[in-house]
């Protein structure tokens, strides 16, 4: 029985590559359907990627660290129960830029670049949601205690204590034999907060702590992290900046000791230069192609929220449940976007057409360790609000580490915004391409508000939309707007429409 080739999938929103984080299984491990095997980080996030067929791990198509691109091959699966050979020597890795082959007759197709065609056994078995491999969802695995980590090895139970994330060294014999400079001088003085130790590979999820820690000369990963599970925190990369540079302080008789890292040095006046990383990069493309190619346009309405949080504080009470406020706005905006069906769209500028989306794939701008991301809840026009309220709070705790599902961060159709919780009242955003619109809430304030003829003290914000002029004009925007405010100002109102 021949060997399947799990073929790197398109990772969706135009993305064709992805370095390898972590594999949570190595050769020998059986699989089943469906299950997560490697962690991949892309432009856009770190995604757990599950196997379409089920087998037994033959070899692993990349080492930790390499960059893999859509249509190479990620895996190799054995049938179960067939003998794998050589299981306990080091997994097969590709080549950067280039696909492991096998045995032809049994090698998946490429349609077209980064979209695989699956073989007969994964269109029967999977359920994933991977393009070419099926439909259902799986669930988030935890890694495997000796698969290969850029993060390193975690070490066994009851080894713990702060250490407890050490990572063991995966450097070859020949480095590991000649010890850094940053981890000689930690031996030396032994007292630094962050311990750089080489071979270290701590977890750093967040691309500004990694820069951070370029910009001062070493790698944040190499630091024992006091975060959970040995993340390194920017607090960590702070000490241990704050000890270089009292360590370039100390005494004239202390100079034979071994340098701290070389800082940066800045140019002639002053300036530094920080390259970009690979999720800035592609942002960057973003925000640059919307404010291009888009004719965007924006208007803006203050709101009196007094009786949307009234009727917040009602709901809860009578379920018992809580209902945050972002959920309440999102549920009036699918409400809105069916009677104006024109913001819920995007423009074909190769075909001259208005594209009109049938589902309301609702987008929600997140601030995350990886930066700016728009996750997206889809479908939300056949939620509750229950459900919808359910979906939004599963995208703000993914939110909270920047590692969403595969299929989480495409497919978007309208964006909400509610940049209130930075502080603000309102934005002129940049609309996400391709889609035609973007809603922001502000801050809930209080402020005076002429009620009935008298004046009242109120809470009150403002909603904010930016729209692509192309697809709709000023009069439905604000349509659209000034229903939004009124199901805020009367939630009841809404009651109509259900």
């Amino acid at each position: 029985m021949s060997a399947h080739e799990f073929i790197l999938p398109d990772l969706g929103e135009g993305l064709t590559e992805a370095e390898v984080v972590a594999w949570l299984v190595q050769p020998g491990d059986e699989v089943s359907v469906d299950q997560p095997v490697v962690e991949l980080e892309s432009a856009k996030s770190v995604v757990q990627l599950p196997t379409p067929i089920a087998g037994v791990v033959e070899s692993l198509g990349g080492e930790v660290g390499q960059v893999l691109h859509a249509g190479e091959v990620l895996l190799r699966l054995a049938p179960v129960g067939a003998n794998v050979e050589g299981t306990d020597a080091a997994p097969e890795t590709a080549p950067a830029g280039t696909a492991q082959h096998t045995d032809t007759t049994t090698a998946p197709a490429a349609a077209e670049p980064g979209i695989a065609v699956p073989t007969d056994a994964a269109a029967e078995e999977s359920g994933a949601v991977l393009i070419g491999y099926g439909t259902r969802t799986a669930a988030a695995s935890a890694r495997s205690s000796s698969a290969p980590s850029r993060f390193g090895r975690r070490r066994s139970e009851g080894t713990g204590g702060p250490e407890r994330a050490t990572a063991e060294p995966t450097a070859t014999s020949s480095e590991a034999s000649e010890p850094s400079a940053p981890a000689a001088e930690a031996a030396d003085g032994g007292e630094h907060h962050g311990l750089l130790e080489q071979g270290r590979r701590s977890p750093v999820i967040s691309p500004i702590v990694r820069r951070l820690a370029r910009e001062h000369g070493f790698d944040a990963s190499e630091l024992l992290g006091t975060g959970p599970d040995g993340l390194v925190t920017r607090g960590d990369v702070e000490a241990f900046i704050r000890e270089l540079d009292d360590a370039r302080r100390a005494p004239a008789e202390t100079a034979a000791a071994p340098a701290p890292p070389a800082v940066t040095a800045p140019t002639a006046g002053g300036d530094r230069r920080v390259p970009l990383d690979r999720l800035q990069r592609a942002a960057a493309a973003h925000f640059t192609r919307s404010r291009r190619e888009i004719p965007e346009a924006t208007v803006w309405l203050d709101v009196d929220a007094t009786q949307l949080l009234a009727a917040k504080r009602q709901l809860q009470e009578a379920t018992g449940e809580r209902f945050g406020m972002t959920a309440l706005v999102a549920r009036f905006v699918v409400a809105g976007l069916k009677r104006h069906p024109s913001l819920n769209a995007s423009f074909d500028a190769d075909r001259d057409e208005l594209v009109l989306h049938s589902a309301v794939n609702l987008g929600l701008a997140a601030q995350t360790p990886r930066g700016l991301l728009v996750p997206v809840v889809h479908g939300a026009e056949r939620m509750s609000l229950r459900e919808l309220r359910d979906a939004v709070q599963a995208r703000t705790e993914q939110a909270a580490t920047g590692a969403f599902p595969p299929d989480a961060l495409s497919g978007g159709t309208f964006t909400l915004n509610n940049y209130g919780t930075l502080g603000v009242d309102g934005s002129a955003a940049i609309i996400n391409h391709p889609e035609a619109a973007m809603l922001g809430i502000g801050r809930l304030v209080q402020r005076p508000w002429v009620v009935d003829g008298e004046l009242a003290v109120r809470t009150v914000t403002e909603l904010t939309i930016s729209f692509d002029h192309r697809v709709c004009d000023g009069a439905e925007a604000a349509a659209f707007l000034t229903y939004v405010a009124g199901c805020i100002e009367r939630p009841v109102s809404l009651l109509a429409d259900l």
